[in-house]
């Protein structure tokens, strides 16, 4: 029986980044295909639509199984790809039961279902001002976008940065002892989280990103897909 072949339709600057990773560290084969934003709404272009009909990536077509939303597809992966793996990818997915299955498990479902939301509206709430508007309704515009900033997002995020910041301080990894899937899965919410915050420094979440940036996979995995996030 024929392997499956693995296709990725990635998106640049975007999630796709931790799928990429995955693939790297595991050395599956895959065919990798990138979609660029729209240079000025920076939307994923109608063609993925084709694809899945969210019209977002990634998206992985793995013989006959379409699989959206990063999370889903990292947890998919790792089930497939995941009871072969040895070294440091064995544990990608810790025993059930165990607090490393436990931190697993908080870490896969707050980046997106906590830190993303303050990181998106950072992005947004930046960009409004810059973007056409009369002459006369851009510095209330600005105000506003501000105000919104400093006293509702900036504090939430800081409270965030803190909140990873000590927890790495004791743990190498955010499961624990050993890499699993939620370190794939906060690696783009870690990248963002850094550039888009301007408060104090942060120095074991910033010793975390640099170990990541320095593995080999982590490094192919830019190379094929290019940078990890786009600018504030």
């Amino acid at each position: 029986m024929s392997t499956p072949t693995l296709t990725v339709h990635h998106l640049e600057t975007s999630r796709s980044h931790r799928v990429l990773w995955l693939l790297e560290e595991l050395g599956v084969p895959y065919t990798l295909v990138t979609h660029r934003r729209n240079p000025l709404t920076r939307l994923a272009p109608p063609a993925l639509k084709q694809i899945h009909p969210l019209g977002k990536a990634p998206v992985i077509v793995h013989g006959d199984e379409t699989v959206a939303e990063s999370g889903a597809i990292l947890e998919y992966l790792g089930e497939v790809y995941g009871p072969q793996a040895s070294g440091e990818l064995a544990h990608l997915v810790p025993a059930t039961g165990t607090w490393e299955h436990r931190q697993y498990r908080f870490w896969m479902h707050y980046a997106e279902g906590s830190l993303m939301n303050w990181l998106v509206m950072k992005l947004v709430f930046g960009a409004i001002p810059k973007a056409k508007m009369p002459f006369f309704v851009r510095p209330v515009a600005r105000a506003i976008c501000e105000r919104v900033q400093q006293q509702l997002i900036d504090p939430n995020l800081d409270t965030a940065m803190d909140f990873m910041d000590a927890h790495l301080a004791q743990h190498p990894w955010f499961a624990g002892a050993h890499l699993t899937l939620a370190d794939f899965q906060m690696c783009f919410a870690v990248e963002a989280a850094l550039v888009r915050s301007s408060g104090p420094a942060r120095p074991h979440l910033q010793a975390y990103l640099n170990r990541l940036r320095q593995r080999p996979a982590y490094q192919r995995a830019i190379q094929k897909g290019g940078p990890v996030v786009m600018s504030a």
